[in-house]
This record gives C-alpha cells, sequence and structure tokens, in this order.
C-alpha cells in the first residue's frame, strides 16, 4: 500500500476519533446518571488518545495529520444526532446515538483493517479496533437494559 492510500485511511479513522470524542462529550452532558456521564467522558478521552496515536503515526509516513472532524463527516458518521437527544435528557435517546456513532467507528476499523496496510500501522489500528469494539458492546448493552426498563 502506498504511503498516500495509508495517510488517507489514517485521516478518515482520525476524523472519526474526533467525531466520537466530541460525540461522547456531549452524550455526557446530556445524561445525569454518574455512570453514564464517568464512561463517556473516558471514552471520549479514549477517542482523544487514540486520534494523537494515529497522527504520530501519519508524520512518521510523511504526511499531514487530520486535526479535526467535519460537520459532513460528524454527520456522515452519526454523532450530529446526538445533540437533540442531549438537549432533552433523554438517556434512552443518547445511549441509541452514541451505539449508533460507535456503529459507524466499528465500520471505519473494519474498512481500514481490510486494507493492506504497514506492520507497525496495522498493529495500532488492531488494538484500537479491539477497543472499539469492547466500548461499542458496552454501550450497546447500557441501551438495551436501559430500554427494556423504559419499555
Amino acid at each position: 500500500m502506498a504511503n498516500e492510500d495509508t495517510i488517507s485511511t489514517l485521516n478518515n479513522l482520525i476524523e472519526t476519533c474526533k467525531d466520537g470524542q466530541e460525540g461522547f462529550k456531549q452524550a455526557a452532558e446530556g445524561v445525569e446518571r454518574s455512570d453514564l456521564k464517568s464512561l463517556f467522558y473516558d471514552l471520549g478521552q479514549q477517542r482523544a488518545k487514540f486520534a494523537g496515536e494515529l497522527q504520530a503515526l501519519v508524520r512518521e509516513l510523511g504526511g499531514d495529520p487530520e486535526k479535526t472532524s467535519s460537520t459532513a463527516g460528524a454527520l456522515h458518521r452519526g454523532w450530529i444526532n446526538i445533540k437533540s437527544f442531549v438537549t432533552g435528557k433523554d438517556e434512552a435517546g443518547v445511549l441509541n446515538e452514541a451505539e449508533r456513532g460507535e456503529d459507524i467507528a466499528k465500520k471505519a476499523y473494519k474498512d481500514a483493517l481490510a486494507e493492506n496496510l504497514p506492520a507497525n500501522v496495522m498493529t495500532v489500528v488492531q488494538a484500537q479496533s479491539n477497543e472499539v469494539m469492547t466500548a461499542h458492546d458496552r454501550v450497546r448493552d447500557l441501551r438495551d437494559a436501559t430500554n427494556a426498563a423504559t419499555n
């Protein structure tokens, strides 16, 4: 895989992580439960860390790392709708949107792992993907429990 393709793949993941970071921050602000606030803040910090690791890899490859998420990207990656649930303090809605955002993050990592990445890049992306999967499953389980409790 050419460096340019690897850089493009990594920059896409950086945007995904930045979107998740902002989405989890908004989610934390939109719930009352302290366990959910803590989880969302922790996951937001995790995504900030992931973005930093990926930015370092892009620099090693001689590229210019993505520094922000884009509004269009945020919409595409599923985090934009969280705002309406946050303002209403609707925990089930916030969890639904967070899980949707995580579905999109899972897909971004799955797509990246299907690329022919250099070994050092693949190692980082695989490790992050595993943590994204764990986070997704945790958010999904909380969502399901919350939805069951409200029905």
